[in-house]
Formats: C-alpha cells, structure tokens, sequence
C-alpha cells in the first residue's frame, strides 16, 4: 500500500479510534465485540481511503463504525446481546475523602450508563454523538444519513426519555 496514503489515513481516521470505539461500545453494549467493529470498521476505512476526499475525517470514520455496528447487530439479531457481566465499571478518583459521596456518584454513573443503553438504538446513537462524543448537528446527520431535523428531533426524545427514566429511578430510591 502506498506509504503516502497510510500516513493521510493515519491523520485522518486513526486518530479518531477512541471515539470510534466508544461509539461501537455504546451501540453493541459489550466491549469485545466493539473491539471487533473497530476493527473490521479501520480496516474497512483503509480499503476505502482513497476514495476519501478531505472531509471530516473523524464523521467518515464513525459513519464506517456505525455502519458496520448496524451490520454486526443485524447478523446477530437472534441472537441475545448483553453488555459484559464485567461490564467497564469506571472507576472515580477523588480528592475528597468521603466514600459515600464516591459511592453516591459512582451509583448515579452506573443509573446514567443504564438509562442511556435502554433508550431504543435511533436515540442512543443521537444521544451518544451528541453529548458525548460532541459532534455537531450536521456531523450527525452526515454519519447516520437523516436530516439535521431529524436528529434534533431524535436527540430531544432521547433526552426526555432519559430524564424520564432518571426521574423514575430517582423516586424508587
């Protein structure tokens, strides 16, 4: 493969392999097979790299990922996916002493994690793009091929149930 064109996509899409990856971890909910994705979806992005004409680079990368999740999950549909019984448990690091307030914020992570991955694929990805990856609007809507309207409308009905669901759980406590 032509050395130029490796370093192009270097700068281009490798550097985006974080997001690319929590992406397909939001998506799949299980962090191999995200690893997996991520990995098919790199490959599938260095085949296709010279097709590539200076666009968003980090778009054109999640547009493969989510691509490629959606493909995953369809040849899996029978299949019952289920995130890690291990499950990537972030842990907090604090200056602060007190371990109920940790243990506090640790639980309202795990609730906020929970409620994200029950909302129905179309506004967790919105969701996940959005508010946490940071992309814009148009960004969005170039990666998962809806007009602009269409992702504000599914990024307000993400966040609504959400806070439906925080609130729920919130008064269970």
């Amino acid at each position: 493969m032509d050395p130029e064109l490796v370093n192009r996509f270097r700068k281009q899409a490798l550097c985006h392999l974080d997001e690319a990856y929590n992406l397909a971890r939001w998506l799949t909910k299980n962090r191999h097979d995200a690893e997996d994705i991520v990995q098919e979806a790199s490959l599938r992005a260095l085949r296709g790299f010279a097709n590539f004409r200076g666009q968003d680079g980090r778009a054109w990368l999640l547009t493969i990922v989510r691509n490629t999740c959606y493909t995953w999950m369809k040849q899996r549909r029978n299949q019952d996916v289920h995130m890690d019984a291990g499950g990537d448990v972030e842990t907090m690091q604090s200056d602060q002493p007190d371990p109920h307030l940790a243990l506090s914020l640790t639980i309202e992570t795990e609730q906020l994690r929970g409620a994200i991955e029950e909302l129905p694929p179309e506004f967790r990805e919105v969701v996940v793009l959005k508010d946490l990856q940071g992309l814009s609007y148009r960004q969005i809507a170039e990666i998962i091929e809806v007009p602009i309207g269409t992702v504000m409308s599914r990024l307000s009905r993400g966040r609504q149930r959400l806070t439906e669901k925080l609130c729920v759980q919130k008064g269970a406590r």
